[in-house]
């Protein structure tokens, strides 16, 4: 196992974390594990020098911390640092901060978190906690010993990430989504380099796009990766274009089965900044350029169309589609629709008024797109 660095702390992290958000399932239900399983995979992963774990309070309905907890026991929590999230968007009150934080150290079998996060912060969420003064909180906690460092993890656009950051002196760490896809997409690689720049340690989640960037690619894209043998799977790519950047401390991987965990603990072995040449990393932006290319939606997320008078959101609804199509998974884009754009913001509110047409400079058929999109998108078959 390759270690990296971590910000300002002198401990190192293995190049691999082990995300426990995507555990083995039985039934096909998220919210039953199967338990001996996971934990079969998680001290294997340990046992191979993977010292990172990182769970939050609602991943597989709650079972995640219950199993990691199970899994960290016979002396294996000792050999890790445990990572694990504060529900934010559930915090109406002070008091509800130390009333989870009792109940996940209740489940994690743990009298401490060595890294907490504030979970999937955003402006909204930001607001919300400052609005009780968490980060106050959050002192008497680490004063405590309960939590060891606090971070946060993030789903927003770059200026509220900068604001996030800014907005505390104590942050040590960061979680945010990055892949070779997302250079642009929230913090993106500016983020990166600036929360980096400032001292923290920046862990990284969705390297594979949520399993995106695994599957079976388009022939096009299959026919560019042969042009880089090094890289031996498109997971392995992807994996190690982020282990590539010297800015990035850990990244996680949700791994469901063992074959995954072997392969990624491989891929970190041979992972490291500067591994990549630059033949290898000119090939990734064509790759990229080759997806984007699949898209069928020309949107470039400009916003020109915005706000819609009837509160479509546009460029969104485009987004996921676009994902669908370009990944050539619409279940998950589905997924992504019915359960992240609000229905107040789907393609179904609108009512053709032609305004949004008017404003895009890509000259886009957005009426007849946002019905192409519902569709597909709506459907739950």
């Amino acid at each position: 196992m390759k270690y990296r660095t971590f910000g300002r702390l002198t401990w190192r992290p293995s190049a691999l974390g082990f995300g426990a958000m995507r555990l083995p399932i039985l039934d096909e239900d998220p919210g039953h594990v199967d338990e001996a399983e996971a934990i079969r995979m998680i001290r294997y992963a340990i046992d191979h020098g993977v010292n990172y774990v990182d769970t939050a309070y609602p991943y597989h309905r709650g079972e995640s911390e219950r199993v990691v907890g199970c899994a960290l026991q016979d002396g294996y929590r000792e050999r890790v640092k445990l990572a694990t999230k504060l529900p934010a968007w559930l915090v109406k009150a002070q008091d509800d901060c130390d009333r989870y934080l009792n109940e996940q150290l209740e489940r994690l079998q743990t009298d401490h978190i060595d890294f907490y996060l504030l979970h999937s912060l955003g402006k909204k969420t930001w607001t919300q906690l400052l609005a009780v003064d968490a980060l106050a909180w959050a002192e008497r906690a680490l004063a405590d010993g309960r939590i060891g460092h606090l971070g946060f993890s993030f789903h927003d656009e770059l200026p509220v990430f900068q604001e996030i950051v800014d907005g505390y002196d104590n942050w040590t760490f960061c979680q945010i989504q990055y892949n070779f896809m997302d250079v642009d997409y929230q913090a993106g690689t500016a983020g990166l380099h600036y929360a980096a720049g400032k001292g923290l340690a920046v862990v990284v989640m969705e390297p594979l796009r949520g399993g995106r960037l695994t599957k079976q690619p388009p022939q096009v894209i299959e026919d560019l990766w042969t042009e880089a043998p090094r890289l031996t799977s498109p997971a392995d790519a992807a994996l190690r274009w982020v282990w590539n950047q010297p800015e990035v401390s850990v990244v996680l991987s949700g791994m469901s089965t063992m074959p995954q965990v072997q392969e990624n603990i491989a891929s970190a072995d041979r992972s490291g900044p500067g591994t990549l040449s630059a033949e290898e990393l000119a090939l990734f932006d064509r790759v990229r350029e080759a997806y984007l290319k699949l898209s069928p939606i020309p949107c470039t997320n400009c916003q020109y169309c915005l706000p819609c008078p009837n509160g479509v959101n546009i460029p969104r609804v485009f987004e996921v589609y676009n994902d669908g199509v370009m990944y050539g998974d619409m279940g998950a884009a589905r997924f992504t629709y019915n359960n992240f754009v609000p229905q107040a913001q789907q393609a179904s509110q609108c009512v053709e008024c032609g305004q949004c047409e008017e404003l895009c400079p890509q000259g886009i058929a957005i009426i007849q797109w946002l019905k192409t999109a519902h569709e597909a998108l709506a459907a739950t078959g």
